[in-house]
């Protein structure tokens, strides 16, 4: 290991993860924008501010989630392994933003589709 310490393993996980958290969040976000255009019908008649409040909070702990790529980033980082990771990282963000935007398509179908075929 050559020495890396924990601030700079924070820090380095920090300048690969929160620029990319605008990507994920787009991602999302054009998943939520795709059903609600697509069912567009029967989503404006659920639009309130309880709807808006809830849509909030899922777009809250979706970034709570995204958070949780720093545990195994620094972890690898702190390891023998960690120039190697530092070159693959990026396919835990591709998995990650990929099961999010699954997550968000099924979340987004029961909102806005809601009638239970899909």
């Amino acid at each position: 290991m050559d020495g890396q310490t924990l601030r700079e393993s924070v820090t380095d996980a920090l300048r690969f993860w929160e620029p990319r958290r605008l990507i994920y969040n787009a991602v999302l976000a054009i998943v939520v924008l795709a059903h609600f255009g697509i069912h567009y019908s029967a989503a404006k008649t659920s639009l309130s501010i309880n709807f808006g409040l809830g849509i909030f909070l899922l777009a809250v702990l979706a970034n709570v989630a995204y958070c949780a790529a720093y545990l195994p980033d620094i972890f690898a980082q702190m390891s023998g392994f960690r120039e190697m990771w530092r070159k693959y990282r990026w396919v835990l963000f591709v998995i990650g933003t990929l099961f999010a935007g699954i997550l968000t398509h099924f979340f987004s179908y029961v909102l806005f589709a809601g009638d239970g075929n899909g």
